[in-house]
């Protein structure tokens, strides 16, 4: 191993894979919309506890998940842009690593 493939390895350590980092922000997504699901349907239960009304969990959490999909937009939109923007990236080395896959297979040389 040379010392020229020394720096490479560890910059490439401290930035985290587009894969892990894809993973890493869509369960935040998910993680922080399934909180907010959660909080709107307690709220709902507790309101209609207060006016003495009984509403069951399961209308209180299908409410709250109405309500919570075009919250979640607006409230978590920095963590959808990151996740938008890690799919993105993962499918540009998808198509990048298909492409080179082809060659390959059609017998071209490589570019590297």
């Amino acid at each position: 191993m040379s010392d020229a493939t020394q720096p490479d390895r560890a910059s490439a350590q401290q930035t985290p894979k587009p894969n892990k980092r894809l993973v890493r922000n869509l369960a935040l997504y998910t993680l922080a919309r399934l909180v907010l699901v959660a909080v709107i349907a307690a709220v709902i239960v507790l309101v209609a506890k207060l006016v003495k009304v009984e509403i069951p969990i399961v209308v209180a959490a299908l409410f709250a998940l109405i309500i919570a999909m075009p919250l979640s937009l607006t409230l978590f939109k920095r963590l959808r842009t990151q996740v938008n923007e890690d799919i993105a990236v993962v499918d540009a080395q998808r198509r990048a690593d298909k492409a080179q896959l082809r060659a390959r297979l059609r017998g071209e040389a490589e570019d590297k």
